[in-house]
């Protein structure tokens, strides 16, 4: 037996057993709509073989020849905005995320809201509705902003942000100095908001982490 005491650690650090070297944090996930949305987007504005070309440039050709079932790796939907918008342009880009933004909020109506749900929130006052749906949507944000943290606030206008944010995570150039990039959210929410809420919602990304704020904030009003 050593005759040298053994201070408790003060490392509370996860570590690998084998290595005891720290272990890596868990990779954030997001539903596959982000990636399955985005190639019906692209298919659309740019046809089959220059998605296929994109996607080969993000190191993603695995999500075309297997769409994904599951929850993504965050970093995907990092890489294919990225690429995207290095390709296309930031204007294109913003159209295409937009589309699959919609297409995104389209395939929650079908199948994820509750059929029963949706009727009650269309007749109930709008910002009764806005704030049941914003509370059901900040219970999943992890399925959407990954690692990002989605915090909002009801009331008219409502306001939510993420910080941290996928979509925009790593855009920081002067081309995107003075242009929100998040259209992949607003949109989501928008076609949400107008089908549950209100007709009128029209939604506005007031700041940007690309553009240097400290989040990617929106508000969404009615009237």
């Amino acid at each position: 037996m050593s005759s040298v005491t053994e201070q408790p650690s003060h490392d509370h650090a996860v570590r690998d057993p084998a290595t005891h070297a720290p272990a890596a944090a868990p990779v954030a996930r997001i539903g596959p709509n982000a990636i399955i949305r985005m190639i019906e987007a692209l298919r659309e504005e740019v046809g089959e073989a220059e998605t296929a070309r994109l996607f080969a440039a993000a190191g993603l050709s695995h999500h075309l020849v297997s769409v994904p079932e599951h929850m993504v790796d965050e970093r995907d939907v990092v890489a294919l905005h990225t690429v995207v918008r290095a390709d296309l342009g930031v204007a294109r880009a913003k159209k295409v995320a937009a589309d699959a933004g919609r297409r995104t909020a389209d395939y929650l109506l079908a199948v994820r809201i509750p059929k029963r749900v949706q009727p009650i929130l269309k007749i109930l006052p709008a910002r009764l509705s806005a704030k049941i749906l914003l509370g059901a949507i900040g219970k999943h944000a992890w399925t959407f902003a990954g690692s990002g943290e989605f915090s909002a606030v009801a009331g008219h206008p409502v306001r939510f942000s993420i910080a941290n944010c996928p979509v925009c995570r790593g855009a920081s150039s002067p081309e995107h100095m003075h242009t929100p990039l998040c259209d992949y959210y607003g949109a989501t929410f928008e076609r949400l908001f107008r089908t549950l809420v209100h007709p009128k919602s029209v939604v506005i990304e007031t700041a940007c982490q690309a553009n240097g704020a400290p989040a990617c904030a929106f508000e969404i009003s009615w009237r």
